[in-house]
């Protein structure tokens, strides 16, 4: 089969067939579609799309083209969650633990920082010792004995979608709704998982900036994963502020262990709890842990507060080579910035608006984040102490405080923080409480 004729098929604005796409997906991994050819039908795609038993072909294919997980004997359901990617978003951290303690078994696949994005798989490198790419054989004797493993992708896993991707990065195709769809579901299926929630982020802090394309990202992962066999459903949540409020692979880490071992009262930054508590409870809901929400609330509540979750994410670092004690003493082993700086308010007034997109980049640019694959993360760097929209200030008063590696790229980050927050009088007395009790789960999606 032509690899031409398939890309004037696609050109043209036809359906591909099932035949079409895996002749497409064998030529991915054994190399006899050329970077020109994977180019051009991926623009091709982003031009004229692909309709839902097309998008389902391409993800079952990509999924075969690699090795495939399976669980047999596990006592409870094999569950996961994936997020589009956001700034502050360490949800993951914190809600593989709090599953596994509700029952679950939860084998997380994650990838690296994308743009101004937080990668799952650096802040997990942020520990000594972790190690994010386990044999098969250790990989599933974590998950049974723990009930959740935090791992980085490994190239046997969907490595259609790697070369693929790789070629979208380059080629201005990466925001193409079946595209994203196949690359998540492809990997998500190889997993061999049972459930699967989906965090479609929303926001100028988002990939998907807009509530349409949060939708139809949200509803097309949906509907092709539950085709594909595996039982899936969406949040779209808030990304027009950082969630959290630490941003910065160690900083992060420190916050998500904070939080699980309870040192902030209330469960620390609500947006934070909400997300991570509203994605759980999905999760239970999948997979049958709970009859409602109230209860799965009310399990994850109490693996939270009784140290259960804490406990697994302990053992779950010492399992694969990180310190037995980290929970207990993070300080001792997640590097610190030697330099930190407060971010001055330039004026005094209300958090109106943040640009987190430019926040993202400020930390991408302090070494957080990654210009190139190649790149080497300074996993010390980023900011800590993050105001939340609706917060009074006073001309002066710190915006969060910049971590860096030197005195340069720190006030090149003040500048950009600077830059990237609104402060207005517009907003009075009274009004604050409005902006904190704004929705951050925008809507649910199957």
């Amino acid at each position: 089969m032509l690899a031409q004729e398939i890309i004037r098929a696609k050109r043209g604005g036809q359906a591909l067939s099932e035949a079409q796409i895996q002749a497409f997906v064998r030529g991915l991994v054994d190399g006899s579609w050329s970077e020109g050819q994977v180019a051009a039908l991926g623009m091709a795609v982003f031009l004229r799309g692909m309709g839902r038993d097309e998008c389902v072909a391409l993800t079952l294919a990509m999924m075969r083209s690699g090795r495939v997980m399976s669980w047999p004997d596990m006592p409870g359901p094999v569950l996961d969650k994936h997020s589009s990617g956001g700034v502050g978003d360490k949800v993951s951290l914190m809600l593989a633990p709090l599953v596994a303690a509700c029952g679950g078994y939860v084998p997380m696949i994650s990838g690296r920082g994308l743009g101004h994005t937080g990668g799952t798989r650096d802040k997990f490198d942020a520990i000594p010792g972790y190690n994010c790419t386990p044999s098969a054989e250790l990989l599933n004797q974590v998950v049974r004995n723990v009930g959740c493993a935090v791992i980085g992708q490994t190239g046997d896993l969907a490595p259609a979608d790697g070369r693929f991707y790789s070629v979208r990065d380059v080629t201005a195709t990466v925001e193409s709704v079946p595209l994203i769809t196949a690359s998540i579901l492809s990997k998500k299926l190889a997993a061999g998982l049972q459930g699967l929630v989906m965090d479609v982020k929303c926001g100028n802090g988002a990939f998907a900036d807009t509530p349409a394309f949060a939708d139809e990202l949200a509803q097309s992962i949906v509907a092709v994963a539950c085709g594909a066999g595996l039982p899936t459903r969406a949040l779209i949540t808030d990304m027009n502020q950082v969630l959290g409020s630490e941003v910065g692979n160690a900083l992060e880490m420190r916050e998500a262990i904070s939080y699980l071992r309870g040192d902030a009262p209330g469960g620390g930054d609500a947006r934070l709890h909400e997300v991570t508590f509203a994605l759980a409870a999905e999760l239970l809901l999948l997979g049958g842990l709970a009859t409602d929400a109230v209860q799965a609330r009310q399990q994850l509540q109490q693996a939270l507060d009784s140290g259960a979750a804490a406990e697994r994410f302990g053992r779950m670092v010492a399992a694969l080579g990180g310190p037995a004690d980290l929970i207990e003493r993070p300080q001792a082993y997640l590097a610190a910035a030697p330099l930190v700086l407060p971010v001055p308010a330039l004026r005094s007034g209300r958090l109106t608006a943040q640009q987190t997109r430019a926040i993202g980049l400020a930390v991408v640019e302090l070494g957080g984040g990654r210009r190139m694959a190649s790149d080497r993360i300074d996993f010390r760097v980023g900011l800590s102490g993050m105001r939340q929209l609706g917060d009074r200030l006073a001309a002066g008063d710190p915006l969060c405080f910049v971590h860096a590696a030197d005195q340069a790229s720190a006030e090149r980050a003040l500048a950009q923080v600077q830059a990237a927050c609104q402060l207005s009088d517009v907003c009075e007395a009274g009004d604050a409480a409005a902006w904190q009790a704004g929705a951050v789960v925008l809507a649910r999606v199957g």
